[in-house]
């Protein structure tokens, strides 16, 4: 598979989950996307209210940040949420210029746009964000450059320093996840790495690495991280459904396993269920989902299930992105899902668990158009997941 076509576009879906209240009202519920509108032009993000059937309806769509590129790694996340005691707050990414939009969910209004050095762009594989309550973490992949940035009150952001990295054959950031002191990257040449994060700004962990799966045909692109911070799990861009998993708990990433887990196209955008049981699999060029049995104490992965092809792929969209549940509690809910078109999607999927199987199907509310969209990359919930 060619490492750049493959890179240039990504769908990207997210969930929304109920929790919480705030200052005694019921907290928002809501699916974000990042509309990434290309050319000289104003991107936006939407955000959806999830309604209590699981259907999505647009609530509101602000605008914030010039110039996306509609396209990008697929693991790379352009929708950041965070929800603490004193913030509730939405990051997109205007990849093209750099810029990172917030937004305040409360009130669905934008806060301010920010930047990092003015090389810090990613015109051609975009900008992907990660947070944690103090700091943000932006990926510029025209530079080269992971930038920190201080969380501040009303959402803003102060940049304090760029850290130049890319992996073992070259390649520029493509995902990344937090988890306590870790952040734990992917590149896009095969290679992945974690940095102590425990001052702010990234120090290397002296772990770079070639996934043990990357032959020149797999290349680890989205990361998720299990909530006790044990195992990394690498969702790979590859010619087949493959998944690697790192044990992490010394603080540096290991040699990862590789898991082949059928022959859908891509994986390389992926999901832990809230209570970690499930791990829910884009398969990004395939059409299709996965719910694969994902056992936390071990880290093992077992066969699950895979939907049919989602309604208007090949036809009305071309890929699928980054996903996300309904809920924040058990197996998440309803599976949400960007669909990369024109205009965009955001596919819904039906899971059943039942003595050790699953099933999972379509919605009949899905898809449900996101009309802002001309390239949906990435979307984003909240309340956000706990981990």
């Amino acid at each position: 598979m060619n490492n750049r076509v493959r890179s240039l576009f990504v769908f990207v879906s997210v969930c929304s989950a109920l929790s919480a209240s705030v200052a005694g009202k019921p907290s928002p519920h809501y699916v974000i996307t990042d509309d990434d509108i290309s050319g000289k032009r104003i991107n936006s993000a939407s955000f959806f209210t999830v309604e209590s059937s699981g259907n999505l309806k647009v609530k509101a769509t602000v605008s914030g940040g010039n110039e996306g590129i509609a396209g990008g790694y697929f693991g790379a996340k352009k929708v950041i949420v965070l929800q603490n005691s004193g913030e509730q707050c939405a990051y997109t990414t205007a990849s093209n210029s750099g810029q990172i939009a917030a937004f305040d969910v409360a009130t669905l209004k934008l806060e301010g746009v920010f930047t990092g050095n003015k090389s810090d762009t990613g015109s051609v594989y975009g900008v992907g964000l990660a947070i944690n309550s103090e700091y943000l973490y932006a990926s510029f992949t025209d530079s080269n450059n992971i930038g920190t940035f201080q969380v501040e009150s009303h959402c803003k952001l102060k940049f304090l320093s760029d850290v130049n990295t890319v992996g073992l054959q070259g390649g520029p950031v493509d995902g990344m996840a937090i988890s306590g002191n870790m952040l734990v990257v992917t590149y896009d040449d095969g290679s992945i790495q974690s940095f102590d994060i425990s001052a702010g700004e990234p120090v290397s962990n002296d772990d770079e690495q070639n996934s043990t799966g990357s032959r020149g045909v797999n290349y680890p692109g989205g990361v998720d991280i299990t909530e006790d911070g044990h195992y990394a799990i690498f969702g790979d861009v590859s010619t087949s459904t493959v998944v690697e998993v790192s044990d992490i708990s010394s603080g540096k990433l290991s040699k990862t396993v590789v898991y082949r887990l059928g022959p859908q196209l891509s994986s390389s955008t992926l999901f832990l269920s809230p209570d970690e049981s499930l791990l829910y699999i884009a398969n990004t060029q395939s059409g299709t989902v996965k719910a694969e049995f994902f056992d936390k104490a071990t880290g093992k992965i077992s066969p699950g299930c895979t939907s049919p092809v989602l309604k208007g792929f090949g036809s009305a969209w071309a890929y699928l992105g980054i996903l996300v549940t309904e809920t924040n509690s058990g197996t998440g809910g309803l599976i949400y899902v960007a669909e990369y078109g024109a205009p965009s999607s955001i596919g819904i999927l039906e899971l059943k668990v039942n003595g050790g199987k699953c099933t999972l199907r379509e919605s009949p509310f899905s898809p449900v158009s996101d009309n802002n969209s001309q390239g949906l990359l990435s979307i984003g919930s909240y309340p956000p997941r706990s981990f």
